[in-house]
């Protein structure tokens, strides 16, 4: 499940960059931070990549996930703060909904 969620991750970034003239790099991705003061999105921004990564698990794992929830922001350590905590947040909000590797 983690290399599909990583994969999806990829993509969704990959996308992004076709858009943006300074690309997301993505050779250390499980490290890579989204948001906060080390990351590469700002607010708006991350929402968008959050709206399309949602998008993408959704026709992947036939299950709604919402990654900007209430759960999300609330934790004390932030599922956006790298990508290997994003995916961790994801394993375990598809676990939840009752997707299967």
């Amino acid at each position: 499940m983690t290399d599909r969620i990583l994969q999806l991750i990829v993509a969704t970034i990959e996308g992004i960059n076709e858009m943006r003239e300074e690309n997301i790099p993505t050779d250390n991705i499980f490290d890579l931070c989204l948001y906060g003061d080390n990351g590469v999105f700002e607010s708006m921004y991350l929402v968008a990549f959050l709206s399309q990564l949602e998008e993408g698990l959704e026709d992947e794992f036939g299950v709604e996930v919402s990654l900007v929830s209430e759960k999300a922001v609330s934790l004390r350590v932030s599922p956006f703060s790298s990508v290997r905590r994003l995916i961790g947040f994801i394993e375990g909000e598809l676990h939840l909904a009752g997707a299967t590797a």
